[in-house]
């Protein structure tokens, strides 16, 4: 009997995409150069093992645990996988070293540090821990300071990302930063939610990919089902960056679903505004009062299941979700995505060379 030939082309085509990602599954330890986005509430040891399981590379968001906490989390995972899984950190957590010091205790094999520029101590307590080092850059000057610092990857995340965004496109970043950066492998971030456009990066020079949004949504999160209800029901048109009513207070941009609580912020922001130029109170209590109206607001959303008054941070990817998935799913669709798109783009995708 003769083989048959389309089985044979997907095959070749399967092998071609792993040569592609080859750079991010050997950095990273798995099959399939996709990391899970590290999300507050979210990113636990339930998702992030059935990433990892599943064959892709779970982040544990850190978030604002205590070096306590974290070793408990980390614990945790290890009970749920034996696969590679990472640990998001924020540059400004006031114990930042002893949570890096966390991570190397616990053989964490990759450390993310987020949410500002890592310093030099801090890159080199991961570095000597043992540990690889990821970090996310939005200019092609800072990647390569970044580089020059030693920093293991990078993650270029664009605006359409859920949570705090920068103001540039991943389709700009990856133009920018792609064809320059080749000492590190660089992951790209934000908006993704189908394999072709993965592949696409690919073949632009990326080692793999970063996504939250569809795995916020998925089976093994632990997030409320109206949580994920609201994503599988939302269209991309309704992940809102947070708006911003009076330059001298500053309000960094977070995109979410549009919801009472996104339409109560701006009228919290103007209410203090109006304050403070009556006097009754100071620039920074102002700031103050405007950056708490948000506080517990993620979890209230998430956990809770507030997705009314809550933060429904989502990316605009959102409008993708068509339905609760299993993570196992979610990442074979993926893949499954961009070996199809490479079978249409090239008759002999065996003949295809390896990508960044």
């Amino acid at each position: 009997m003769q083989p048959d030939p389309s089985a044979a082309a997907r095959i070749a085509a399967r092998a071609a995409l792993d040569r592609l990602w080859s750079r991010g599954t050997a950095f990273l330890g798995c099959p399939i150069a996709i990391m899970g986005g590290a999300m507050s509430w979210v990113s636990e040891r339930h998702l992030v093992a059935a990433i990892s399981n599943a064959g892709g590379f779970g982040v544990i968001a850190c978030g604002g645990m205590l070096p306590a906490m974290l070793e408990a989390e980390i614990a945790a995972t290890k009970a749920l996988t034996d696969k590679p899984f990472g640990v998001n950190l924020i540059t400004m957590h006031p114990h930042l070293n002893e949570l890096i010091g966390v991570c190397v205790a616990a053989g964490v094999g990759h450390v993310v540090l987020a949410g500002g520029i890592p310093s030099g101590a801090a890159v080199r307590a991961v570095k000597d821990g043992g540990a690889q080092l990821i970090a996310f850059t939005p200019a092609l000057v800072l990647a390569k300071r970044l580089v020059r610092s030693g920093v293991d990857a990078l993650v270029i995340e664009g605006s359409e990302a859920g949570g705090h965004i920068g103001p540039v496109s991943l389709n700009v970043l990856a133009q920018e930063i792609l064809p320059h950066v080749r000492e590190v492998p660089v992951f790209v971030a934000g908006g993704l939610g189908r394999g072709e456009a993965i592949l696409a990066y690919l073949e632009m020079g990326a080692s793999g990919a970063q996504l939250g949004t569809r795995f916020a949504a998925a089976a093994e999160s632990i997030a409320h089902p109206r949580f994920k209800q609201a994503f599988v029901r939302a269209n991309a048109r309704d992940a809102l960056p947070s708006v911003q009513l009076d330059a001298r207070f500053p309000v960094i941009p977070v995109r979410g679903l549009s919801n009472a609580g996104t339409e109560r912020f701006l009228t919290h922001q103007a209410d203090v505004i109006r304050r403070f130029q009556a006097g009754e109170l100071t620039k920074e209590a102002a700031q103050l009062d405007i950056e708490h109206f948000w506080s517990g607001a993620l979890r209230r959303a998430v956990i809770e299941g507030d997705v009314e008054t809550g933060s429904v941070m989502a990316g605009q990817s959102v409008g993708m979700v068509g339905a609760v998935q299993p993570v196992a799913e979610i990442l074979a669709e993926l893949v499954d995505q961009a070996v199809t798109a490479l079978l249409a783009r090239h008759p002999h995708p065996a003949g295809n060379g390896a990508g960044g």
